[in-house]
């Protein structure tokens, strides 16, 4: 034997932590996984909706171009559809 094998540590380290130290590092580490999941459901939402935004733009687009078609350039009230035409210009000009 050498005079290594015989030397007893007093303070030996400790192997794990606590067990109530455990179940508080595993609830962090699952509260962050499940977090992280909900912010990664609501990402593509928000792309679907992105991309939902982008296509009514388009349909909106495509009704006032026809609108346009049928009118001319106007303003419509989205309220009730009340027609506003623009003014003259040449009637301003000689007023």
């Amino acid at each position: 034997m050498t005079k290594e094998d015989n030397i007893v540590d007093l303070n030996p380290k400790p192997e794990k932590i606590t067990p109530s130290q455990l179940e508080k590092v595993q609830k962090a580490v699952s509260d962050i996984n499940r977090i992280q999941l909900e912010i990664g459901r609501l990402e593509t939402q928000k792309h679907m909706l992105s991309h939902e935004t982008v296509k009514m733009q388009d349909v909106l687009k495509e009704i006032q171009d026809e609108l346009e078609k049928d009118y001319g350039t106007v303003n419509v009230s989205i309220e009730d559809g009340t027609i506003q035409y623009p003014e003259d210009e040449q009637a301003n000009k000689e007023d």
